[in-house]
């Protein structure tokens, strides 16, 4: 794809995301689009949020680890997107779709922050247990700028990996005090249980899911720098929402991250 073509659809989808709206599929107006091209489509959207929006780079999210997402999504490998300032709250913070977001679905996850950079190619589970400041319990607020969630892998790669907010929760815990594979997940929605999970849902452990990040990354000469908060992949289905719902996520060993809609 050209950079022509390349420019125009990174302006298409930051529009979108500011006028609320959907667009089509790409795929559907560009069926040879390459992943490489889609990622240089996300490139361009991120930077233009960089300039005209003010926001910074302060993490990554992994998107489709879980073989649930994956197939409700119809896609066949893991995604990467870009986490800004301007996507983060904190727990029990009260998020506005009507005013931010278009089509809502949620993913509890567990998050990293990183005391070390980690640059592939090959980084390990060990090198990102080492390099692991903390993890915390995380909604990823997903959102999708193409029309009904249609999306094919190259979608929702040029579209952020359909990247909409995120959450942290309410406490903070050293990875090596937890077992990050085994530990379960409860996703809560109005008070009721909506979705469960364990840490093996991302890629065999949230381990993985990190070490695949640096490598894909490192290929393409970025690092993961300390500080940044990774986002390693949802522990279970991903739930809608909308104005007025309350949900809630809870992760053994690690805590709880609360979000409400308007």
């Amino acid at each position: 794809m050209d950079q022509s073509k390349i420019a125009a659809y990174s302006k298409e989808l930051y529009d979108a995301l500011h006028a609320q709206k959907t667009v089509a599929p790409i795929t559907d107006r560009e069926p040879d689009i390459t992943i490489e091209d889609a990622y240089a489509i996300q490139l361009g959207m991120i930077q233009l949020r960089i300039d005209n929006d003010g926001d910074t780079v302060i993490g990554k999210k992994i998107g489709a680890t879980s073989k649930i997402v994956q197939s409700m999504l119809d896609v066949k490998q893991p995604d990467f997107g870009h986490l800004l300032s301007g996507m983060a709250y904190s727990d029990g913070a009260e998020v506005s779709i009507s005013n931010t977001l278009i089509q809502t679905k949620m993913e509890g996850e567990i998050a990293f922050v990183l005391k070390k950079e980690l640059l592939g190619p090959g980084i390990t589970a060990a090198n990102v247990l080492a390099a692991t400041d903390f993890v915390m319990p995380c909604f990823e607020i997903c959102d999708s700028r193409i029309d009904d969630w249609k999306i094919k892998i190259q979608d929702t790669v040029a579209d952020n990996a359909s990247a909409g907010a995120f959450l942290l929760g309410d406490n903070a815990v050293s990875p090596h005090k937890v077992d990050l594979k085994t530990c379960g997940m409860i996703l809560e929605k109005n008070g009721q249980i909506v979705g469960t999970g364990a840490g093996a849902a991302t890629l065999g452990h949230p381990l993985n899911a990190v070490a695949w990040l640096a490598n894909t990354l490192g290929a393409l000469g970025i690092p993961l720098k300390a500080g940044e908060v990774i986002l390693s992949g949802s522990l279970a289905n991903m739930v809608p929402a909308k104005p007025g719902d309350s949900m809630r996520v809870t992760i053994g060993g690690i805590g709880s991250a609360t979000v409400n809609f308007s």
